[in-house]
């Protein structure tokens, strides 16, 4: 990072390099970790957060599809009514995330 500065560039948050993301809110896939499938670094105005979130091997269903279940709409339904209050909360929950990612 040293290095970065001597040359006049500008040095990367050493977060992103760690989290293996290419920017902010830009969330990425994380199939080696034991029990989050997916991370982000959440930033919002100033306030810059690394956030690990959904449960590996959940069986969502990804983006809401042409005839889908009515077991699948119910499941999607009750997440987004369960974790109604986190969501609202924006960038900086995990609810947020796995809502955006995993049940949008």
């Amino acid at each position: 990072m040293r290095e970065e500065y001597k040359k006049g560039g500008k040095a990367k948050d050493p977060r992103l390099k760690r989290a293996g993301v290419s920017g902010y809110n830009k969330p990425k896939r994380t199939p080696n970790h034991p029990k989050k499938s997916h991370i982000v670094v959440a930033k919002e105005g100033s306030k810059i957060k690394t956030i690990r979130f959904g449960q590996k091997g959940a069986k969502t269903a990804g983006k809401p599809k042409a005839g889908e279940s009515a077991r699948m709409k119910a499941k999607r339904k009750s997440f987004k009514a369960r974790h109604a209050k986190n969501i609202a909360k924006g960038k900086m929950s995990a609810a947020f995330w796995a809502n955006r990612e995993k049940w949008s």
